[in-house]
């Protein structure tokens, strides 16, 4: 964990780490393997222990919290509007690739249910589940969801999570004190959430009982 913090803090003084975060977040709709919301519990943690050790001295050496979550949420909607885009295109090939897949072809029948309802809350819970924004953005793709439909929930779920995991990294280290401590416990909250919309994305939903 500190060799990862030392790794992020090298680039907090340049804007190579809005570079990082942003190719990060939107590469992990198609690699939900990459670590980018570490990567800005990391970088917000960077920033909250150079700012309140040295913010007098050299403000431009630590990156910008507002900047940090807006290049993280722009770079979810574009990643989710790329996703959402090449799936709508897939035609047949990627029909036949969801309807093999019991999940997929659950979400895909959840997430059409959702937004023609205008719930599109599962959008924005799926973004914190692992996987679950790739499932989602393929999904809306797929069944040639509208885009203005999907599109206006991506922007909330990418400003969403960006908020928490930012929030997560900068006041866990001003309350912590330590930064690796502040990480761990950040990061931990981070799979914590992560987990919990997970649970709630794959739990089925009650029955409406007539009248």
């Amino acid at each position: 964990m500190q060799a990862s913090l030392a790794g992020v803090g090298s680039l907090t003084g340049t804007p190579w780490i809005y570079v990082a975060v942003a190719l990060s977040v939107l590469l992990d709709v198609f690699l939900p393997v990459l670590p980018s919301g570490v990567l800005i519990v990391a970088a917000a943690t960077a920033a909250a222990a150079g700012s309140g050790a040295a913010t007098a001295r050299v403000p431009h050496d630590v990156p910008d919290i507002l900047a940090l979550i807006l290049c993280a949420a722009t770079a979810s909607v574009l990643g989710d509007l790329v996703a959402y885009r090449l799936a709508r295109r897939g035609g047949t090939r990627l029909d036949r690739a969801i309807s093999r897949s019991r999940r997929l072809s659950t979400a895909q029948e959840r997430l059409g249910t959702a937004l023609s309802r205008g719930g599109g809350a599962l959008v924005v819970l799926a973004r914190f589940a692992p996987a679950g924004r790739s499932v989602v953005s393929f999904s809306a793709g797929a069944t040639h969801r509208r885009v203005r439909e999907f599109l206006p929930w991506s922007a909330v779920a990418g400003l969403s999570w960006a908020t928490y995991s930012a929030a997560l990294g900068y006041f866990g280290t001003r309350w912590l004190g330590a930064a690796w401590l502040a990480t761990g416990v950040s990061v931990a909250a981070l799979f914590a959430a992560g987990a919990g919309a997970a649970y709630l994305v794959r739990r089925e939903p009650k029955p409406v009982e007539a009248p």
